[in-house]
Order: structure tokens, then C-alpha cells, then sequence
């Protein structure tokens, strides 16, 4: 028989098990749609396609803004456009906290966890929730400064507005592709070809991804078109995507089935081959070499394929780092349960963003740490909105050699749970980025865990008095490297003086956006003398910042590589050029609307100093 119809053979039984799943999809999706639409009392036309923005912001992972303003805060994309189709940086847009790659090549930045697949590329997300449940048949960002950021959309099963919480809970992506940089700043409406879903949303989620950017990227509003009845599909126009194939209902009869073909192809020579294909006659760890550059679904697949195999990917040797970030819409109590016997030796967890909406539960995410954290060192939980005092009662009992802690954006956690955290008197690193952590929790945890390097408070509301936190920091937390204050408000001259006599191993500082620091009491002056490794400064928005200032970190501060002046009226180009012959090293300045640097100036200053980004934002 000719080769070629063996393949005909394959593709017909391929494009026949899609349509197959096409067809059960569909029914299921219709008899959902009948539904919504019967209690319903406002229900439409099938043929009409509703338009509507976010009514509401539901969850988010960062932004530049405040927690008690709404100038660049994700709240801004709830409603109608309040820019768009204007282009600049405007404070009623939603802005991130970061962007580019300046955040990867400082101090406080985190080593990244192997094994991350390719498609996944996501930095930050937030998700919005829309008046009426309908199948998407288009997504428009508006974007007003920046554009390219946004990398994935997402489309929730679960109704935020239900009193019936779902029994389950389904993501499904929309559209995906790599980061890619868009040619100029200009607003844009971004309107990328969605896929068709079998279930009808409300909840909508965008990911995005920042690194290739200039410049913060700004969101207006999102828009959300659908239909009320599950448009049908047209197999004249209609692509065969293989995430359309249910992993859970075909994948065992879908592997059944290639291997079936596959004995047809090459039937004579595997009688001839070993079971295992000769990998038994290879050295235990070369094996486990190889397998180190699987992702954990390929691992778990592998482990289907022979004995040898299963028990290469089930040793816990190939766990020791993990990150399950990736698939956070996928995980859940039994997908813990089911890794508890291969990471008994693990050291970095990633559960970022997983386990929301009951997905994880407190007795799950326990009963996972009780059998796993003895040796964890590193532990991301960053938006883990499942976590309560329970769990950090028993991360400090279960992770006693514990040096890292990511409780970024978790904004559930109860202020009095924080107080466990000083019982981890290993720790290194502690992000409580947008937490409500409380000042009492927090000077208990400066006074134990004195081996701190990295410590990030920026957005963290609840503290009154930062000065006593700064002195707290100087008197105990000598080996301080990296410390974020970003949004502090009361901070003042006393507490910085506190923290730069005795925390003189600071290389990064951020200050950005705290009002009470005044140049004229000489504070930075201070920093810039006490603070010579300096090599990150942001002081974004003081408008105090003055030549004297920045004349004295040219003189003490050479080592500096990233500079964020934005909003001071006070500086000249004079200072600037004295910094940038002094710091050889520096990579970032931004002057956005410092009134003495027009572009002009900006451009002058990028000819003679080519290897520094200098940026100056604009609103028009």
C-alpha cells in the first residue's frame, strides 16, 4: 500500500474525532443558552448582538495608582471611555505597576522558574465583570498610551452576579499570542479574532505582558459584544483548533486511537525495539537530565508512556522547583492532592494567582504544606485570594527553613494574620505589596526576622506611622538590600535619616509617590551620602527634587542605573548632564513632566548619552 494513505487514514480520523466534539459541544451549549434565556425576563432576539462595557472591575494583579484614588487604578476600565480616542498619560486611564524590562535588571529582582512553558508570558491581569451573560463574538481594548501589552483573554463560565455559585468553574482563552511591539504610543482600539466558546460570560479577563514596552501601557475601557443564543458554527469557515478537543472527555480516546495508527506505520520495527526504547540502558541522572526540560503536563503525560518512564517523572527530584502559575486556571484541591507524593522534596513553590473562586481551599492548601514544606524556601502566592489566617498559621509552621514570601496583591488576608509571619525568622525576602498588613504585625516581624534583604511595602494603606517603621528597619534589618515604599504617605525626614544610617547596604529604593518627603530638610541630600551602593532611585512624583539633589548622588552614587524624577519642577539640565558624566552605569532617567527638560533637551541628551533610556512622557 502507498505511504500516502496511511496519512489520509490519520487525517480522516483526526478531522472526524473534531467535528465529533464539535457536534457534543454544541448541544451542550445550546441547551445552556435555552436556559439563560428562559429565566431571563429581558431576553433578546437571537440575531441581536449586545454591546456593553465592564460594569465592574473584579480582581487585578497590580497598578501604578493609589488604593484610595482612582488616578491609574484598574477601576478606570469600569464604564465608558474617559480618554480614548485621545493619546497620552492621562491619570483616568488604568495603568500597571510596571513595564519594560528595568524591573528584571535591579536588586530586588526574582530568579525565574524553569519550566515555564512558552505560551505562557503573562506579568500581571485584571479581570472585569459585564452586566448580561452572552457568547462573545468580539473583545475591544481601548488602549490610549502604549499599546501591545495585552497577551491573552480569557472568558469566565461563572456568573459574578449569581446567588448560585457554580459547581464548576471554566476558563477558557479567547485569544493568545506573544508580546509584540507596536510602532508608536498612539491610542489604538484593539480588536484581536476571538475564538467561539461553548458557554455564555459575563466575566472577562485580560493578561498582559509589558517587557517589550517604552513605557507604561494606559487601558480606557473594554467593550464586549455577544449574541444571547450560541451562534452556529459554519464548517465552511471554521478552524479545527486542537484546544477545542477536550482533554478531560477525548484525550484517552484520542491516544488510543494514534496509537492504533501509529502500530500501522512502524509495526515491524517496534517488535524489533526493547519496551523502553533502549532509555534502561541509560544512566539514572542522564534520564533525569532530559526530563528536566519537560513542563509538568508533559511530565505527567510522559508518565503514561512505561514503567521506567512513570518512575522517572513521579521522583521528586524532578519537583524540587515548581511553579504552577501557568496553569492557574487549572488547579485546584485535586490537582495538590495528586502532586503531594512527587514534592516531598520541593524548595520553590509558584501558586500565584491559582486556587481563587474555590478552587483551592483552606483545608487543601494545608493538608498540601503539611507533606511538602519541610524543605520550601521559596513560596509565591502572589493574588491568592483563597488565603486566610489559617494559612499563614501553618506556612510558618510547616516551612521552617522558609526564606522567601510573595503575599503580593493578596488583599483577603485579615491585618491580624500577618503577625505569623515573624515566627519565619529565616526570611530573606518579603513582598506584602497591596496587603493590609498593620503596623503592629509589621514592627513584630521587622524586630524577628533580622536576616531580611528584600522587603516590599509599596500600597500597604494600613500603616500609620512609617517613620517608626523606618527607625524599626534601621536598628534591625542591617543587611537590607532592596526596600519598596512605594505610595508611603507618611513618611518624613526623621524616618529616612533612621534608614540610612542603618540600613548602608540599600541598593534600591523606592520612594515613589510619597508626598510628606520634602528636598528642603535636606533628606535626599542624606540618602545620597549614607547610601553609596545605591543602584535603583525612584523618587516619582516629589516635586521638591532640586539640582542639589541630584548634583549629590552624581558626587556619592555612581553606581546608580535607574532614576525616576517624574513631576519635579525643580531640576535643570545642568544636574542632569553632571549625573549622567558621573554614573556611567545608569540605563534608566525619567523626567516625564519635569518642567526644565523639553524634548528638545531630551533629545540633546540621548545624542551625547546613547546607552541611557531617557524617558519623557506627554499628554496632548
Amino acid at each position: 500500500m502507498s505511504p500516502v494513505f496511511p496519512m489520509l487514514t490519520v487525517l480522516s480520523m483526526f478531522y472526524y474525532m473534531c467535528l465529533r466534539r464539535r457536534a457534543r459541544t454544541a448541544t451542550r451549549g445550546e441547551m445552556n443558552s435555552r436556559r439563560a434565556i428562559e429565566s431571563n425576563t429581558r431576553a433578546l432576539p437571537i440575531n441581536v448582538e449586545i454591546v456593553q462595557y465592564a460594569k465592574e472591575v473584579l480582581d487585578f494583579s497590580s497598578h501604578y495608582g493609589s488604593e484610595n484614588s482612582m488616578s491609574y487604578t484598574m477601576w478606570n476600565l469600569a464604564g465608558i471611555p474617559n480618554v480614548y480616542p485621545s493619546s497620552g498619560d492621562f491619570t483616568q486611564t488604568a495603568v500597571f505597576r510596571t513595564y519594560g524590562t528595568w524591573w528584571d535588571r535591579c536588586p530586588s529582582a526574582r530568579l525565574p522558574f524553569k519550566r515555564t512553558p512558552s505560551t505562557f508570558c503573562s506579568q500581571d491581569y485584571v479581570e472585569l465583570a459585564f452586566e448580561e451573560p452572552v457568547y462573545p463574538t468580539a473583545v475591544h481594548i481601548l488602549e490610549t498610551y502604549h499599546p501591545g501589552a495585552v497577551v491573552r483573554i480569557l472568558a469566565c463560565s461563572a456568573n459574578p452576579y449569581s446567588q448560585n455559585p457554580p459547581a464548576e468553574v471554566r476558563w477558557e482563552i479567547l485569544w493568545s499570542e506573544a508580546p509584540m511591539k507596536v510602532n508608536g504610543p498612539q491610542a489604538r482600539q484593539f480588536t484581536p479574532c476571538i475564538k467561539q466558546i461553548n458557554f455564555p460570560t459575563n466575566l472577562i479577563r485580560l493578561e498582559v505582558n509589558s517587557s517589550l514596552l517604552d513605557y507604561y501601557t494606559e487601558l480606557d475601557a473594554v467593550v464586549l459584544h455577544g449574541v444571547k443564543e450560541r451562534p452556529v458554527l459554519s464548517l465552511k469557515t471554521s478552524m479545527i483548533d486542537m484546544n477545542d478537543i477536550d482533554e478531560d472527555e477525548d484525550e484517552e480516546k484520542f491516544g488510543c486511537g494514534m496509537d492504533t495508527l501509529n502500530k500501522q506505520f512502524s509495526i515491524v520495527t517496534l517488535r524489533e525495539w526493547p519496551t523502553n526504547g533502549y532509555f534502561d540502558k541509560l544512566p539514572y541522572e542522564l534520564i533525569q537530565l532530559i526530563l528536566s526540560h519537560l513542563t509538568v503536563p508533559d511530565l505527567c503525560r510522559l508518565a503514561q508512556t512505561c514503567k521506567l518512564l512513570y518512575q522517572h517523572c513521579c521522583d521528586p527530584l524532578q519537583y524540587i522547583h515548581l511553579s504552577l502559575q501557568p496553569y492557574w486556571a487549572r488547579i485546584n484541591d485535586t490537582s495538590l492532592e495528586y502532586l503531594q507524593s512527587r514534592c516531598t522534596l520541593i524548595q520553590w513553590l509558584n501558586l500565584s494567582w491559582t486556587g481563587n473562586r474555590g478552587a483551592i481551599s483552606v483545608s487543601g492548601f494545608s493538608r498540601f504544606l503539611k507533606v511538602c514544606g519541610s524543605e520550601l524556601v521559596r513560596l509565591e502566592l502572589s493574588c491568592g485570594h483563597f488565603l486566610n489566617e489559617t494559612c499563614l498559621e501553618v506556612i510558618t509552621e510547616m516551612c521552617p527553613n522558609l526564606q522567601e514570601l510573595n503575599l503580593s496583591s493578596c488583599d483577603k488576608i485579615p491585618p491580624q494574620a500577618f503577625n505569623h509571619i515573624a515566627k519565619v525568622g529565616s526570611l530573606k525576602r518579603l513582598i506584602l505589596y497591596r496587603t493590609k498588613v498593620e503596623q503592629t504585625a509589621l514592627l513584630s516581624i521587622l524586630n524577628f526576622c533580622s536576616e531580611l534583604q528584600h522587603l516590599s511595602l509599596g500600597s500597604c494603606v494600613m500603616i500609620e506611622d512609617y517613620d517608626l517603621i523606618a527607625s524599626m528597619m534601621g536598628a534591625k534589618c542591617k543587611k537590607l538590600r532592596s526596600l519598596d515604599l512605594w505610595r508611603c504617605k507618611n513618611i518624613t525626614e526623621s524616618g529616612i535619616a533612621e534608614l540610612a544610617s542603618g540600613c548602608q547596604l540599600l541598593e534600591e529604593l523606592d520612594l515613589g509617590w510619597c508626598p510628606t518627603l520634602q528636598s528642603s530638610t535636606g533628606c535626599f541630600t542624606n540618602l545620597a551620602r549614607k547610601l553609596p551602593n545605591l543602584q535603583k532611585l525612584f523618587l516619582t512624583a516629589n516635586r521638591s527634587v532640586c539640582d542639589t539633589d541630584i548634583e549629590e548622588l552624581a558626587a556619592n552614587c555612581t553606581h546608580l542605573r535607574q532614576l525616576d524624577i517624574l513631576g519635579t519642577r525643580m531640576v535643570s539640565p545642568t544636574s542632569l548632564r553632571k549625573l549622567l558624566e558621573s554614573c556611567k552605569d545608569l540605563s534608566l532617567l525619567d523626567v516625564s513632566f519635569c518642567s526644565q527638560i523639553d524634548n528638545r533637551v531630551v533629545l540633546e541628551l540621548n545624542a551625547n548619552f546613547p546607552n541611557v533610556f531617557i524617558k519623557k512622557s506627554f499628554t496632548q
